[in-house]
């Protein structure tokens, strides 16, 4: 039995290894027409190898991958940097200045979206002259005609630029040399288009800030939340209902003001350079002052300053201000906030 057992073992082992012998030999063919067809442009064979070694120098690794994103997404921004100074290196040279001084405005889109409401598709309201203001937010150009939405503090409307309304001059500068990013000044009367779009029908208009970068992608916004909170002017200008959030703390604190005022406190304004930091269990910015030679603080707190006040002889004080601690940093904790402290 022992002997039967053995041979029968041995017959597996033989049959296993002929086997293994075959596949070796098929992968190996098969690689070498793999080879030849990607040599001759024809790829009918394809192996796939499930090893996490082949696997990892098959695939890029994800960083390589966000490199090469990145590195190309800064090449496309550059690019179309040199091309826009380029367009205000020519504006220049015709005579235009591409960063106006002022520009006199008469409405605000708001304004007009509401005083001109009721007119009808199509009509256009010629004893209307208007001036408005605002960044060019979306562009669309069809031969003669050129549509523009222009956007200011209080919201959108279109600019509708038709050639015959222009001078040559104007109209080939509007194709030319206008960019979604410009700011600009427009004026002209006031048409309600077929479609029921409520538009300012342009006969002037002046750059007043040509743009070197482009804004972010229009249907996605920006939706990177480091750059969204590092850069906050990117993020009204890509999600203008973050706007919104600035208006309500401008409110807030506005209220808390008159509230403050209504119970008889005197808002002051104590240092934020102080000699020694203190009022609070954190770790100060240390900064340097040459003149005195001697390092200083920037707050951690108001609280020991405005005690002094109660010292000098005030009985109620506050003070709404900036206050700096120098650890963690993330969307919910910055190193910089403000609080407001109130004494008796």
């Amino acid at each position: 039995k022992i002997t039967n057992a053995s041979t029968c073992s041995d017959t597996r082992l033989m049959e296993a290894l002929r086997v293994w012998r075959a596949s070796f030999n098929l992968l190996g063919f098969a690689a070498s027409r793999a080879a030849a067809a990607s040599a001759g442009r024809a790829h009918r064979f394809h192996i796939r190898c499930c090893s996490p070694a082949a696997a990892a120098t098959t695939k890029p690794p994800q960083d390589r991958r966000r490199r090469s994103a990145s590195s190309s997404s800064t090449s496309d921004r550059d690019s179309i940097r040199a091309i826009r100074l380029k367009k205000v290196e020519e504006l220049r040279g015709k005579g235009y200045e591409p960063y106006a001084y002022k520009w006199d405005r008469t409405h605000t889109t708001k304004e007009l979206q509401e005083r001109y409401t009721h007119l009808e598709n199509g009509e256009v309201c010629t004893e209307a002259s208007v001036s408005i203001a605002g960044r060019i937010v979306a562009r669309r150009a069809f031969g003669k005609l050129v549509f523009m939405t222009i956007r200011d503090d209080s919201g959108t409307i279109q600019l509708y630029c038709e050639k015959d309304s222009l001078t040559e001059e104007q109209f080939e500068q509007l194709k030319a040399f206008i960019d979604v990013g410009d700011i600009l000044g427009a004026s002209g009367s006031i048409k309600k288009t077929e479609k029921g779009e409520l538009s300012v029908y342009v006969s002037f208009f002046e750059i007043l800030t040509k743009s070197l970068l482009p804004l972010p992608d229009k249907y996605h916004g920006l939706t990177d939340v480091d750059k969204r909170y590092r850069q906050r002017y990117i993020d009204m200008i890509a999600n203008p209902e973050v706007a919104d959030v600035f208006r309500t703390r401008a409110k807030v604190v506005s209220e808390i003001r008159k509230t403050m005022e209504s119970f008889g406190f005197i808002e002051v304004e104590t240092p934020v350079l102080q000699g020694e930091a203190g009022g609070a269990e954190a770790r100060p910015f240390i900064t340097h002052h040459n003149s005195l030679q001697r390092d200083l603080y920037l707050r951690i707190a108001t609280e020991l300053h405005l005690k002094r006040m109660l010292v000098g002889g005030l009985e109620k004080v506050y003070e709404i201000g900036r206050i700096f601690r120098n650890e963690g940093i993330s969307t919910r904790h910055n190193p910089e906030f403000t609080t407001i402290e109130l004494d008796v």
